[in-house]
């Protein structure tokens, strides 16, 4: 990774290129961010950086927390992630940067929480087939049989009900199609993971 950011997922709508065509794009209000700690192979056996986003009230902020945010003079922050950048020589602790890290045109990856959707059956969960809806085949939208004849156990992996969605997902190489450095916004062509609000993770793209 050489660059990234958090951010906001404000919601979905359209804008037009050059040719008139409407392209779906997903609004991201990304940064600003600050360097809240700098992690170096002397100290830690590694590098990285751990970046804040998001304001936050101080009385719902602990004591570790407060003395972790005092130490590198930055007001309390309500999300912090740690990045592993190629190169961290460039950044310093108390460091802000904004959404213009990007430019129109860069296709990144983006990790979000996708929606929560609760307890589902396979059918939902996993899209499998039903079976007649006869009267009398009494199998409709059950599991099936769910394994071999004389095994006493269930085979790993075997696709069952369960917790629907409410799990980390990234979305490969989306392109850029605006930056806006003033609103600090970044509008992606397409879909991304999770609900609107929810904290979103833009980095460069490992494929491009």
């Amino acid at each position: 990774m050489n660059k990234g950011i958090l951010g906001r997922k404000v919601g979905m709508t359209q804008v037009f290129d050059e040719t008139g065509k409407a392209v779906p794009v997903t609004a991201v209000l990304a940064g600003p961010c600050v360097v809240v700690q700098k992690k170096t192979k002397e100290n830690d056996g590694y590098e990285a950086i751990q970046i804040g986003y998001g304001e936050i009230k101080d009385k719902r902020v602990n004591k570790p927390r407060k003395g972790h945010f005092a130490k590198a003079h930055v007001q309390p922050k309500k999300v912090v992630r740690e990045l592993r950048l190629a190169d961290c020589s460039t950044y310093n602790v108390g460091d802000e940067y904004t959404a213009d890290i990007f430019q129109a045109g860069e296709a990144v990856d983006i990790s979000g929480i996708s929606k929560g959707k609760g307890f589902a059956g396979v059918i939902k969960r996993h899209g499998l087939h039903r079976g007649l809806m006869a009267h009398g085949s009494k199998y409709h939208r059950r599991v099936g049989s769910l394994a071999a004849k004389g095994v006493a156990h269930v085979f790993k992996g075997r696709k069952l009900p369960g917790r629907l969605g409410g799990v980390k997902r990234t979305i490969q190489n989306l392109k850029i199609v605006k930056v806006d450095a003033e609103k600090n916004l970044l509008l992606v062509k397409g879909s991304i993971p999770g609900a609107k609000g929810s904290i979103l993770l833009v980095k460069d793209s490992v494929k491009a």
